[in-house]
């Protein structure tokens, strides 16, 4: 506020969803997940206020403290740049994400830096404004591709429309199973995902003959890349204890 240009608040906006979202990094997963979904709004709306205060000045520009923006932009790649150095050494993937968001934050600012350099030159105040949107715009494609994710894996939605009736079609098609129920299918990181069902088998069946049945329903479960699957056998006439009336 204080150097009066929209590019350096446009990049303040992000940075503020930064610090959540490294902040909510140290918390337990579900937590990070939610406070992803949550980052993804304050961001949302952070961007369509800097959107609100930028349009305006395209059509009456108005010339930044120079100096000041100047200033500001060198401090904030310091800061960002050790930041990415400090984690630039993380083997874990937490880290190595949070490393590329920050050098993407770098670039960012650097693109500010550039903008504050022609305009001690060259009074060309859109110039100020133009970068804010074209940031902005930025930013808003990539938050909402990433909140509309957090909040399809927060309720652990099925990563693939029809997913459960292709595995049910595949699983049919074995001789032995004579229906598929409870299915679930839902994942953590949309995908790989999670299986679970109840197979309900016509008889009695030996152990060679289950052997042999459970590996005919993994070789079709496999070709799924499910990361983990939970299948229950169950015989005609047996109560499955899951149901609605059992």
């Amino acid at each position: 506020m204080l150097t009066n240009s929209t590019a350096i608040m446009a990049d303040a906006v992000h940075d503020l969803g930064d610090s959540l979202s490294i902040g909510s990094a140290w918390f337990l997963a579900w937590l990070s997940l939610l406070s992803a979904a949550i980052n993804g709004l304050v961001l949302i709306a952070g961007s369509s206020w800097v959107l609100l205060q930028t349009i305006p000045r395209l059509f009456d520009p108005v010339l930044p403290n120079v100096n000041g923006m100047f200033s500001l932009v060198i401090l904030r790649v310091l800061v960002n740049g050790f930041a990415a150095y400090k984690l630039s050494g993380g083997t874990g993937l937490n880290e190595r994400v949070l490393n590329w968001h920050l050098l993407v934050d770098v670039l960012g600012w650097i693109a500010v830096l550039l903008v504050s350099i022609v305009l001690r030159f060259a009074e060309i105040p859109i110039l100020d404004s133009v970068l804010a949107i074209a940031f902005t715009l930025f930013v808003l494609f990539n938050v909402i591709k990433t909140s509309s994710t957090a909040v399809k894996m927060f309720f652990q939605s099925s990563p693939e429309k029809g997913l459960i009736k292709k595995v049910r079609a595949r699983l049919l098609k074995l001789a032995a199973i004579e229906s598929v129920h409870h299915e679930h299918a839902w994942s953590l990181d949309l995908q790989p995902s999670v299986y679970t069902a109840h197979l309900l088998t016509g008889s009695s069946m030996s152990i060679a003959e289950q052997v042999q049945l459970k590996n005919d329903i993994a070789q079709i479960l496999e070709s799924f890349d499910f990361a983990h699957t939970t299948i229950e056998l169950e015989y005609t006439g047996e109560v499955c204890h899951d149901s609605d009336d059992g």
